[in-house]
């Protein structure tokens, strides 16, 4: 009970009205439809928040004993992933575990954030050694993830990492030359993407090139967020909807929903939100008394960051359409209970901060 009194209530009322509203807007997308994917999310609330509370039970020192194991499990899940994962809507992303369908990047996402924020806790990225293990870690599984095909996960995999190596102390002059290298491997991309995968970006620079086909998901997006004006048009009166004009309104695009029916006020209601979590987080990565910790929280509001970006950036038409879901809002189990576990693991930290429980060199996190 002690532990569960130390858990930050900042951060524990800001999910909690996140959970809130993410299962009303989810409702709303699917009242006209099948409700047993409201029901089933009510029932990954409910598991997550339970192993959410666990984790805060669990000491960071034996977290990082785990690293290694829960790292090797999630890349061993991708590589199972092309052989005998399911297919959704032409990609190849889940495991079928009998009780809920894996998808593998999402667990890789996290476990690549453990690996390396405990990677980096005792060692310095200036290292050559240690930067080029760090970065092999990264590669290869972000290059699964591309394979399957996930192009927008493997995009935010590799963001998240190198985010987590600069704070880390990557030298900047290094990552400037990595960075006058982009247009290179921007070249090197596109020559590798599918076609569909290239049908997304065109369309994103000429939605009306395509109405009916590749522009119609940001069309309908933009047309619902367009009419919610400042108030929107009322709880469950969304007629895009309600009509199912809206795509995959549901998951990627549950947000056009939410700004239909609650319009302005209520997407930044959302988005002041987003923007606690993610300060909170990164309040509780400066006090984190252990340099793992810090670099952990860093790693994890970065993800949320890049989620939240991506997704209305995406949703209303600022950038190309790939599937990233909309933190504690869209439905998945896989996603939900994945980002449940790491705001546990945000919460240890700040309990241990608290008890100035340190296993690693006390000081700063993020020195």
């Amino acid at each position: 009970m002690n532990t569960l009194r130390k858990m930050d209530p900042i951060l524990l009322l800001c999910l909690l009205i996140l959970a809130g509203i993410g299962m009303l807007t989810l409702y709303a997308a699917v009242h006209s439809g099948d409700l047993s994917v409201w029901y089933k999310q009510g029932v990954y609330w409910a598991v997550g928040l339970t192993a959410m509370v666990a984790v805060c039970f669990i000491p960071l020192r034996f977290v990082g004993l785990m690293v290694w194991p829960i790292y090797l499990l999630a890349l061993l899940a991708l590589i199972l992933v092309p052989f005998v994962g399911d297919v959704h809507m032409g990609a190849r992303r889940w495991l079928d575990l009998g009780i809920v369908n894996l998808q593998a990047s999402e667990l890789m996402k996290w476990a690549l954030l453990l690996m390396l924020a405990y990677w980096f806790s005792t060692r310095e990225a200036s290292s050559v050694k240690d930067l080029s293990i760090a970065l092999l870690c990264t590669l290869i599984p972000a290059g699964l993830i591309v394979i399957q095909p996930d192009l927008g996960t493997a995009l935010v995999v590799v963001m998240a990492a190198m985010v987590v190596i600069l704070i880390a102390g990557f030298p900047w002059k290094w990552f400037m030359g990595l960075l006058a290298l982009s247009p290179v491997a921007g070249y090197v991309l596109w020559h590798n993407m599918h076609d569909y995968q290239k049908g997304r970006v065109l369309s994103f620079l000429n939605p009306e090139s395509d109405p009916l086909g590749k522009g119609y998901h940001v069309i309908q997006s933009s047309i619902a967020i367009g009419s919610g004006g400042l108030f929107g048009k009322g709880y469950l009166e969304g007629s895009q909807s309600r009509l199912h004009f809206l795509p995959e309104q549901h998951t990627d695009f549950i947000f056009a929903v939410l700004a239909e029916e609650g319009g302005l006020v209520a997407s930044t209601v959302l988005f002041f939100l987003y923007v606690v979590l993610i300060s909170r987080i990164l309040v509780i990565a400066l006090r984190a008394h252990t340099r793992f910790g810090g670099l952990l929280c860093v790693g994890i509001a970065t993800i949320f960051f890049l989620y939240v970006f991506v997704n209305i950036g995406m949703v209303s038409g600022m950038l190309p359409v790939v599937g990233v879901p909309l933190p504690f809002i869209s439905y998945g189990g896989s996603a939900l209970l994945s980002m449940l576990l790491a705001l546990g693991l945000v919460m240890r930290v700040s309990i241990e901060s608290h008890d100035k429980v340190s296993w690693q060199r006390p000081g700063s996190a993020l020195v």
